[in-house]
């Protein structure tokens, strides 16, 4: 079984450059949703306390299934921990072996920006170039290469309430071309861009973008509003817009949309993605993508991890299973009557592949 390590996710970012993996994920996202009827999805799994929420993602299709666990624990900061961590699995659907174990929280920041971008090259209007990011947490260094990846997005204007997190990023990307303004307030930073970014982490129903900053033809990318009890927008924002969202059986009950009755209207993305629907229809709409994350973005990023890791050699091999000789001789394992064999689940998938 492959294991696939922090030090294995940043050495291909570094052989592929950052760029190339985004736009690479992306691709690999934009196939899943194209196959949208193909998976058997539910809403996530979450557990939720005071100090934040425990998740599982599942997710299959007719040969692979997949699952993340990932937390999100806005407190973790004070202590020096991360806010969000996960790891994922890709497992055989014909035998229910596990094949591949991933580190999921450098993953899920890619592909949640991965995911972002990809929704705007169909929502935001053509020849977008500034980008307001609202919040510079661990996600906001991601959006922006991934927005420069897909979209040629080369100007940040950029706040964040911590004067810590916008030193942060912009240390980080001092040296990565972008034209940066540092706001002194949220309704300033958004002014003159085409695509606003939100991606705060307080646990909370707050007001990030109030109505009144919302010019025609923007496009919003709401990225911190992702659990229950938690948004970023004003409500009289999602009346002017129209929105898309990635499953709305999920995003109903944690997106932006959840200040909203059960049958206010809101778009599948994959729909766009396949074709079926439009996505900006004119210049001066306002669009929102209410975005929570869905585990076929996980699924993808796992898939393109299966997929590349292996000619790169960027992983381990562990030993997770047992694998007695004679399979129903399990307890022979202990006594050493049975003695395992090497590599026989790899073997077995391989046979069936």
């Amino acid at each position: 079984m492959r294991l696939v390590e922090v030090a294995h996710v940043v050495e291909l970012v570094r052989r592929k450059g950052l760029g190339n993996l985004l736009r690479e994920l992306a691709d690999y996202i934009a196939a899943d949703y194209g196959r949208w009827p193909e998976f058997d999805k539910s809403p996530r799994y979450a557990s939720h306390s005071p100090g934040g929420v425990i998740e599982l993602m599942p997710i299959a299709d007719k040969q692979d299934f997949g699952f993340k666990y990932v937390n999100g624990h806005p407190a973790n900061q004070a202590a020096g921990l991360q806010t969000v961590t996960g790891f994922g699995v890709l497992a055989d659907v014909a035998t229910g072996y596990p094949r591949l174990i991933a580190e999921m929280t450098i993953m899920t920041a890619l592909r949640t920006a991965a995911m972002s971008a990809l929704a705007a090259t169909y929502l935001a209007r053509p020849g977008a170039r500034t980008m307001a990011i609202i919040g510079l947490g661990a996600q906001a260094e991601f959006q922006a290469e991934a927005f420069r990846a897909l979209l040629g997005i080369d100007r940040l204007r950029i706040y964040d309430v911590d004067p810590a997190a916008t030193a942060k990023f912009r240390a980080n990307m001092a040296d990565r071309d972008f034209a940066i303004t540092v706001a002194p307030s949220a309704q300033e930073a958004v002014e003159g861009a085409d695509i606003v970014t939100t991606v705060t982490a307080d646990k909370k129903r707050a007001t990030i973008l109030s109505d009144n900053m919302i010019g025609s033809g923007v496009h919003i990318n709401a990225v911190g509003g992702d659990c229950p009890g938690k948004t970023e927008l004003q409500d009289a924002i999602l009346d002017r817009a129209s929105v898309f969202v990635e499953y709305l059986p999920q995003t109903r009950i944690e997106g932006e949309i959840q200040q909203k009755p059960a049958d206010f209207p809101a778009t599948e993305l994959w729909r766009v993605i396949a074709g079926e629907t439009p996505g900006r229809a004119h210049r001066d709409e306002i669009t929102l993508f209410d975005s929570v994350g869905f585990a076929i973005e996980d699924f993808s990023a796992l898939r393109y991890l299966d997929d590349v890791v292996g000619e790169a050699g960027l992983y381990s091999n562990i030993d997770l299973l047992a694998r007695p000789s004679d399979p129903r001789d399990l307890f022979g394992v202990l006594t050493g009557a049975g003695s395992t064999v090497a590599g026989g689940a790899e073997t077995l998938l391989a046979r069936q592949a």
